[in-house]
């Protein structure tokens, strides 16, 4: 006689109640040890540990990162064309407006300028004494402006590195661990801010462009080269001597600039030899 076949019993198997939690159970556990794993197998890159080192010295003032010395060096060369930049516009402004916003850019980076040549000694940073190749021609195209012409050359093009540079600024200073930086990026946020505003008020800026320009990808904002992070030298300061160039105060410094006045900045002072530590 045939055996009789067992009806099937509901709830075995690995599609039952209890399969399905073992299974979710142990799909959990393999989530949770992969990473562990992968983290186990990857080896520290001792060539990257040692590229953030050379790149960050120590200072009296702080840490000094390559970030830093990047924002010093660009406040520098920022003074080195929108200085005359001013007085093109004191000269050839055809509105007091932009006569105006010329003697802004003047008043401020006159006193930028001497923050940040101060702070450069201080932290052994070496500075550019004149314009880059790019800097050299937006001057160029100022200086052959005329009329209107200049004026919206003139607020166009100065409005759009002050916007692109203010971003900067604020990310340094969200940033920095040098208190000597900080200081002057608090100056630079003050007299970039007093730059744009004077510059809108021309009347000349076209925010529709500008927000394209800003959006793009090229900045007006000059890169310098790289430096040798043993460049960046830890400097004592001189009895006295104090970290602070003198704040803008608004865009205008004690005694002005008059109209077709020739202002040139100081060259900056060199460094002493390099001395480099770790942080």
């Amino acid at each position: 006689m045939r055996p009789r076949p067992r009806p099937p019993i509901n709830g075995r198997g690995i599609f039952s109640g209890t399969g399905l939690i073992v299974t979710a159970l142990a799909a959990t556990v393999v989530a949770l040890l992969v990473p562990l794993w992968s983290y186990a197998d990857r080896q520290d890159d001792p060539a990257s540990a040692s590229v953030l080192s050379a790149q960050t010295v120590t200072t009296p003032y702080g840490p000094l990162s390559a970030q830093d010395r990047d924002f010093v060096t660009k406040v520098r060369l920022a003074g080195l064309w929108e200085l005359p930049a001013g007085e093109l516009a004191q000269r050839k402004g055809t509105t007091p407006a932009v006569r105006t916003a010329g003697r802004h850019l003047v008043d401020g980076h006159t006193s930028l300028d001497a923050h940040v040549r101060t702070v450069a000694t201080q932290l052994g940073i070496a500075l550019p004494n004149e314009p880059n190749e790019q800097q050299k021609q937006w001057l160029a195209t100022l200086d052959t402006a005329e009329g209107q012409d200049f004026d919206r050359q003139f607020a166009g093009l100065l409005r759009l590195a002050h916007g692109r540079v203010f971003s900067l600024v604020a990310q340094v200073r969200a940033g920095t661990q040098n208190v000597l930086v900080r200081d002057l990026a608090d100056d630079a946020n003050a007299t970039v801010l007093d730059h744009i505003k004077v510059l809108e008020a021309t009347g000349y800026v076209d925010f529709a462009a500008l927000a394209r320009d800003l959006a793009a990808s090229a900045s007006p904002v000059p890169t310098p080269p790289e430096v040798d992070p043993s460049a960046a030298v830890p400097v004592e300061p001189s009895p006295g001597q104090t970290s602070q160039g003198g704040t803008s105060q608004g865009g205008t410094s004690q005694g002005g600039t008059s109209p077709g006045e020739t202002v040139s900045l100081p060259p900056a002072t060199s460094s002493p030899p390099p001395a480099t530590g770790s942080p």
